[in-house]
């Protein structure tokens, strides 16, 4: 994913701070000392020299600017520090936010705040002013980390649609080339099994049929039975069953892997998880196959472990061997071409993940690869425990440091003051509305309680705090974290992320406008509130509307910032949305084409050269039957040959129309590209549906599974007389009103109708199975 190229920004920073300090006061006749010029200048090109390595080492960066901008603000004028100790700072917390994870960057925050309060403290000492640039750094590294935690956020996001997407187009190319493999494989073992069987049987009854003339009729039995079961056989293979893969599963093939290695006196032990076919399965195969290739030709008999877990977020695959046996001699360690390493890095870079090998501390290699998951998230790194405990030390260094001189050296002032500030109060309430935000997505209807709570408590701050500076200024900065915790909600209404969960009952659910318009009446009254204390000589009224007016356009405007942003993100969803759904339906389509393409050559060929046999045979026909058995096995390798050389272009309008024989596909590349599907046709719904049923029923089908939920779903097709019922459970967006009105263009011209069940998220459609026009032929 590309990225803003703003390797400039400290460049620009540095020509701000030199504009704001020695520019300014040259320009007004003070001339800066050549000390502080020296002193400035190294500051400057330490602060310069971390921001530029920011992206790399963000938590060691926070560290030197803020350190430098501490050192450099003691012995400078006031102002030479401005820039780099307000912006300079908030651009290293802001990319802590962004490549760090949320422990980390809270940390860094509460660390930097503290260090830089106790520092003030060691040198000043407490004071009773009003304390605003206390609030001013609070709300500025608030804003910094809420920035940072959206861009995060944002950016994640934009990976894991670009992996699903990257994953949906290599399945589609994948899944025709799969269905193709699917059918040769299964004709060879009809081929090398039921055909070739009659052929030996038959050569043998008439080789021997003076000698044995019992074993003439047994053959032409074995042929009519033989014959019958290639017909089932074949008829599989033309239309598999959607809720049941003829494949062997991956977890299949790794077990099958697994199992080769221990006939070669390789001792594996594995614990595998069920994976989805396709491109993730593949990888994971490709990269056990290598590792236990690797093992077996460095450290023969070396106790090895196999572990494959398969997760919401991530695939870790970890291949684990032990040191060789004593003695043991690799005669295979010459072989290699040198190339392994590289294809295991290849093999995970192509699916979106990563891969590192290296020693145990046992003397044996480990290889240990992190892949997508079923939601295709972007790969992250989880970090150990006893790193965790070294982070929270550190911090805890850090932040007794100031408090250092205070403890070795006893001072014998203490502060005179005998009430708490206002600025105190300020960053108090301004922290709780910061931690307040960082719940909002987990706890909404809390979150909005807190902030309208916390939005009355300003003026008794102020009025507590005998604060005496400008009266506008404490309510308005409280307004900030109500603005936004507004704009976030109402970006998350409009796109509906997530559906509401399945429930027995439903509590009363509160309209979205209803937090804003609270925020307005919270707001507009501190307002009013803190004016008023004050003493002013302009009518109530007049305060109260202005009040309300003022926080009325605040409230409005992140209202309104909250639904832009909305109605942006839906619609890059239903971008990729129908990106996914036409790289579905063409892969779907492309596998049809093949499997009919196939279908119908076993319909001209084989299939009726083996009705032949069976007939022959009935007939009691034995040479007949041979010939007829030889010609079908030879037909069924002349398909064979002209599957493997086919041309795997095929002209798009060309194309066979999918019916539900080809649910199978479809649920096939569903699971492919990470979501959970299942499809379920019974018994009792006829093998050959009408025409228009069969194509209606297939694309409502698709229509459903390509709504953009990421819930398992299971569709349910059966048959009750006359009507062909569906029903598909795990769809939420289908009670949409496009998506809606999709699946009744699809089912009122048969007759059909469609409606919502219970829990949400079920759909039931049902369609006639004699269509209109049938009904007036037949009347």
């Amino acid at each position: 994913m590309k990225r803003t190229d703003d390797r400039l920004l400290p460049v620009l920073l540095i020509c701000a701070q030199a504009l704001v300090w020695p520019v300014a006061p040259l320009l007004r006749g003070t001339v800066p000392t050549a000390a502080d010029l020296l002193v400035a200048a190294l500051v400057a090109g330490s602060v310069t020299a971390a921001l530029a390595l920011r992206r790399s080492r963000p938590v060691i960066t926070l560290i030197v600017v803020a350190a430098a901008c501490a050192v450099g603000a003691g012995p400078l004028p006031t102002g030479a520090m401005a820039v780099f100790g307000t912006v300079g700072v908030a651009l290293a917390l802001f990319t802590v936010a962004t490549e760090r994870d949320t422990f980390t960057t809270i940390l860094c925050v509460l660390t930097l705040a503290l260090w830089q309060f106790l520092q003030n403290i060691t040198l000043h000492g407490l004071s009773d002013n009003n304390g605003l640039d206390l609030v001013l750094i609070t709300l500025l590294y608030a804003t910094a980390c809420g920035a940072g935690f959206y861009v995060r956020r944002t950016r994640r996001a934009r990976q894991a649609a670009e992996l699903l997407l990257n994953r949906a187009e290599t399945e589609r190319h994948r899944l025709p080339a799969a269905e193709r493999r699917r059918m040769e494989r299964e004709l060879h073992d009809v081929s090398a099994h039921h055909l070739t069987a009659v052929v030996v049987t038959a050569g043998a009854a008439l080789g021997l049929r003076e000698r044995r003339p019992e074993l003439a009729a047994e053959a032409l039995e074995f042929a009519t039975e033989t014959g019958r079961e290639v017909t089932r056989a074949l008829s599989a293979v033309r239309a598999p069953a959607p809720s049941r893969e003829e494949l062997p599963s991956p977890e299949d093939r790794l077990r099958s892997l697994i199992a080769g290695f221990r006939r070669l006196n390789q001792p594996v032990d594995f614990e595998i998880d069920p994976l989805p076919d396709g491109a993730i399965a593949d990888a994971a195969y490709g990269i056990v196959r290598e590792a236990l290739t690797n093992v077996a030709r460095h450290a023969p008999g070396a106790h090895t472990t196999v572990t494959v877990h398969y997760g919401d977020t991530r695939t870790n695959i970890v291949i684990t061997s032990a040191a060789p046996p004593t003695g043991t001699q690799a005669h295979a360690a010459g072989l290699g071409g040198g190339r392994g390493q590289g294809f295991l890095r290849s093999r995970a870079r192509e699916t979106g993940g990563t891969l590192t090998t290296g020693p145990t501390a046992e003397g044996g290699w480990e290889v240990r690869a992190i892949l997508p998951g079923r939601t295709a998230a972007p790969v992250e790194h989880s970090l150990p425990r006893s790193y965790r405990v070294a982070q929270v030390i550190a911090a805890f260094g850090l932040v007794v440091q100031p408090l250092l001189p205070v403890l070795i050296v006893h001072a014998d002032t203490t502060s005179t003051g005998t009430h708490v500030s206002a600025g105190v109060l300020f960053t108090l309430l301004a922290a709780a509305q910061a931690v307040a935000l960082l719940w909002l997505h987990r706890a909404p209807r809390t979150v909005q309680l807190a902030l309208l709570a916390l939005a009355l408590l300003w003026p008794m701050a102020m009025s507590v705090g005998h604060y005496t500076g400008a009266v506008l200024l404490p309510p308005t900065l409280s307004t900030l974290a109500t603005c936004a915790a507004v704009a976030a909600l109402k970006g998350r209404g409009e796109l509906r992320d997530q559906p509401p969960p399945t429930r027995t009952y439903r509590l009363p659910q509160a309209p979205i406008s209803v937090f804003p318009i609270a925020a307005t009446a919270a707001h507009s009254t501190a307002l009013t509130i803190a004016v008023l204390h004050r003493g002013t000589t302009i009518p109530t009224w007049a305060v109260a509307t202005a009040a309300t007016t003022a926080a009325a356009l605040a409230i409005g405007a992140a209202h309104y910032a909250g639904a832009l942003r909305g109605r942006r993100d839906r619609t890059t969803q239903g971008t990729q949305t129908a990106q996914l759904a036409t790289w579905t339906e063409e892969a779907v389509r492309d596998a049809w084409a093949e499997r009919r393409r196939i279908a119908a050559g076993l319909e001209s060929t084989v299939l009726a050269r083996t009705a032949d046999m069976i007939t022959e045979a009935q007939a009691g026909h034995l040479d007949a039957t041979a010939t007829r058995a030889r010609e079908a096995l030879t037909a069924m390798r002349a398909l064979l040959d002209a599957v493997r050389d086919a041309d795997e272009t095929t002209t798009p309008d060309l194309r066979p129309q999918p019916t539900v024989q080809a649910l199978d596909l479809l649920a096939h590349q569903c699971r492919a590209t990470g979501r959970d599907v299942h499809i379920h046709v019974t018994d009792r719904v006829p093998a050959r549906l009408p025409t228009e049923v069969d194509l209606a029923a297939y694309h409502v089908a698709e229509t459903l599974l390509a709504t953009g939920d990421n819930d398992p779903s299971v569709l349910e097709l059966d048959a009750d007389g006359a009507t062909l019922t569906i029903t598909a459970t795990g769809v939420p967006r289908a009670a949409d009103t496009a998506v809606r009105a999709r699946l009744t263009a699809r089912i009122a011209p048969l007759g059909g109708t469609l409606t919502a069940g219970r829990p949400p998220g079920t759909v039931h459609l049902r369609l006639p199975l004699t269509a209109p026009d049938d009904e007036e032929r037949e009347r």
